[in-house]
């Protein structure tokens, strides 16, 4: 329930017996009276002059007053009038003859009274004049406590007004701080689960020498390659971290089989590698969030022309993600001499990508990678200067990965250093034996 709706409409209290008031200096007429009104349950009094009229009602609360025009002393007009000026809500009625119209007229207007009855009066004519007289006052109070009703909420409304605007607008805040605190909170776990990823990635490759550091190039260079073709948000995730995790399938291969170059494998041995894509994906299926990666390590030994493998799919039947991968991660192979036996130049390496444009590699994707390496075969330099632990200060952010002596990751790039982090830099460097750079990023005009 609102609060506007929480505020009851306050109903009318029953109505208690009208009083009447006659006025009169006959007692027989004032009997009279007395006895035609009681049946109707009126609460009675009576008066023998103006005087002791005003007095009753200066006792007690009077609706309706029926004073006789020819009294001695104060007249009805002139009583009337007195009553106007005191009690202006008490209906007023005259009771007059036809000779006194001069007297009568004088009431009308001083006294502004309701009715002038004429003597000899008629009991159902004054009866009913006294009941519509104070149905219509009845009448009158309704009209005055709702008027006065509907100001009071009018007024209740007003102020509900101004201050639920205030409200909204502080709700409003609260919420866009919350949200702020869990955007903040959402990047923080994005970050955590990518250096994760990052460190399980570079422990795979820990086994065998010559692939250290090699999920890593793929997956910076296939995110580069992504960029050029404007991929962006979960697919440009996606892509990296299958770059990260592609060679995941190759944990349960013997270090016989990884320490060959591909095209140096027998046809028994070739038949146990090629499973390692779909062995990769399989490794995956119970994490929900690198399902999109898990499709793209699956298919990234796929080749245009149909040729590859596990499944022989041809151009676009690829994912996309999947045809950038095989172009980063052969050009870093090639390198590397895990894919020929010949280990290549930068230059040689992407001669080779060239070569297979089109037959082994999709078109756009080989156009895409040119643009981002040079004529050298290096990724565009970044800003970014070499700095000594000793000159490592909170707040700055590594524009390169941090690695062990023996291509362990030991702080992803992107990592925003504290004053525990350094002091654990420099306990490792002391435990290496040798002198750290990092590289981080340089501020614009330093």
């Amino acid at each position: 329930m609102s609060e506007m709706q929480a505020t009851s409409t306050p109903q009318a209290e029953p109505a208690a017996p009208s009083t009447l008031l006659f006025v009169d200096d006959e007692a027989n007429i004032l009997s009279s009276l007395k006895r035609l009104f009681r049946p109707f349950g009126y609460r009675i009094f009576t008066a023998e002059s103006g005087a002791e009229g005003l007095e009753i009602m200066e006792r007690d609360s009077v609706d309706l007053v029926v004073s006789d025009m020819r009294m001695p002393e104060m007249n009805g007009a002139q009583f009337l009038e007195k009553v106007r000026e005191k009690w202006p809500d008490t209906v007023r009625i005259l009771l007059t003859g036809y000779a006194e119209m001069e007297a009568t007229i004088d009431a009308i207007n001083k006294g502004q009274i309701y009715r002038y009855i004429s003597k000899p009066w008629e009991d159902n004519d004054i009866t009913l004049t006294v009941k519509q007289a104070l149905e219509r006052k009845q009448l009158e109070r309704e009209k005055e406590r709702l008027e006065a009703l509907t100001q009071k909420q009018f007024e209740e409304l007003k102020e509900f007004n101004a201050t639920l605007e205030s409200k909204v607008k502080s709700r409003t805040e609260e919420v866009r701080q919350t949200m702020g605190f869990l955007e903040v909170a959402n990047d923080n776990l994005k970050k955590s689960f990518i250096t994760t990823v990052r460190v399980f990635a570079n422990l795979i490759e820990m086994r065998e020498g010559k692939l250290t550091g090699h999920s890593r190039r793929v997956a910076d260079l296939s995110k580069a390659i992504a960029q050029q073709m404007g991929i962006k948000g979960s697919e440009l995730q996606d892509i990296f971290l299958a770059g990260l995790l592609h060679d995941v399938g190759k944990i349960g291969l013997p270090d016989r089989l990884l320490e060959k170059p591909f095209s140096g494998l027998t046809a028994e041995e070739r038949a146990e590698v090629v499973k390692h894509p779909a062995k990769g994906q399989a490794a995956l299926m119970a994490l929900e969030q690198l399902q999109g990666a898990a499709k793209l390590i699956r298919s990234h030994r796929e080749r245009v022309d149909g040729m590859g493998f596990p499944e022989k799919l041809i151009g676009d039947a690829i994912p996309l993600g999947a045809r950038i991968i095989a172009v980063a991660t052969d050009y870093d192979a090639v390198q590397t001499g895990s894919l020929l036996s010949k280990v290549m130049s930068p230059a040689e390496a992407t001669s080779y990508i060239l070569e297979g444009n089109g037959k082994r590699y999709d078109s756009a994707v080989v156009k895409a990678f040119i643009k981002v390496t040079d004529t050298s075969g290096a990724t565009q330099p970044i800003p970014e200067l070499p700095v000594k632990t000793d000159q490592l200060q909170p707040g700055m952010k590594l524009s390169r990965d941090l690695l062990s002596k023996d291509g362990g990751l030991l702080l992803s790039k992107d990592h925003v250093i504290d004053d525990n982090l350094i002091a654990q830099i420099r306990n490792f460097e002391v435990l290496e034996d040798r002198l750290l750079t990092i590289y981080i990023y340089a501020k614009k005009g330093s």
